[in-house]
């Protein structure tokens, strides 16, 4: 459902030559040579983030075009970098009725916020909304994710989200501590899988506090449905994810019953 690139951001800086003419003799040849070019010149996360205009914060402001760095996608938002400032920001996306979300992690989108993009959610300040589907332009890993991803990276000063507890009153949020943290976790993580109610719950450690959170990620969960254990952790948990396990992304909830709770929306790879 997502509006992909047009064939010519696919590589850009790359001008395609025009077609040959029917019945020229080096027709063959010409084709031959824009193949071999477009292998010669993939996109690259380079090019990706290149003309991109850097600012000390994130313009969030109606009508504004962003290009977001993806981390997390689920049904009520999609967590992600702002490449320009690099401030982390959770887009509400209005996908179609009976459509899942399909943001990978990494992907890299362009987004037009609404006219009035709602920002005025104290217990999520990053939180803004799109005024339709973001528009998938590629996708950005290694070096420069690794580079994004350990600046955003939070230090154990504190409770994880800047409260106790699995959860808090929507009342006693004021729009002062961020809704979002990477965690690198110093113990685990491991994924669980509960008796009672078939829940799966992300595991770790951070600073000296045992961290449980439920996990609302559908590929984490899909891959601990794919192992067929109750439990991973270690290399077990690698080969299910397809990769280490380097960070965890937490996120404060929206309101349920009257509270916001801490969740995992993603458990990603260092980049």
């Amino acid at each position: 459902m997502l509006e992909r690139a047009p064939a010519e951001l696919s590589v850009p800086g790359v001008e395609l030559a025009e077609g040959p003419d029917v019945g020229d003799p080096d027709g063959d040849r010409r084709r031959r040579g824009r193949r071999e070019a477009g292998r010669r010149r993939p996109v690259t996360g380079r090019a990706l983030l290149r003309g991109v205009t850097p600012r000390d914060r994130s313009l969030v402001v109606g009508g504004a075009r962003l290009r977001l760095l993806v981390l997390a996608c689920t049904s009520e938002d999609t967590t992600a970098v702002d490449v320009a400032s690099g401030a982390l920001l959770r887009l509400r996306i209005p996908w179609p009725g009976g459509h899942e979300p399909d943001l990978a992690p990494f992907d890299v989108v362009e987004a037009t916020l609404a006219d009035d993009p709602e920002r005025d959610d104290l217990a999520q300040p990053e939180a803004a909304t799109a005024s339709s589907l973001p528009r998938l332009v590629g996708s950005v890993r290694g070096r420069r994710a690794r580079r994004m991803l350990a600046r955003l990276a939070v230090s154990p000063d504190g409770p994880l989200l800047g409260f106790l507890g699995p959860s808090a009153p929507y009342w006693e949020f004021r729009g002062l501590r961020p809704s979002i943290a990477l965690v690198h976790p110093a113990r685990g993580p491991q994924l669980i899988r509960r008796q009672a109610d078939g829940s799966t719950w992300v595991r770790f450690g951070w600073d000296r506090d045992d961290v449980w959170l439920p996990v609302e990620d559908g590929r984490t969960i899909r891959a601990l449905d794919a192992s067929r254990r109750e439990r991973l952790a270690g290399k077990p948990l690698a080969t299910a994810l397809g990769f280490t396990p380097y960070y965890v992304l937490a996120t404060v909830s929206s309101p349920r019953d009257g509270h916001c709770y801490k969740i995992c929306t993603a458990i990603l790879p260092r980049g």
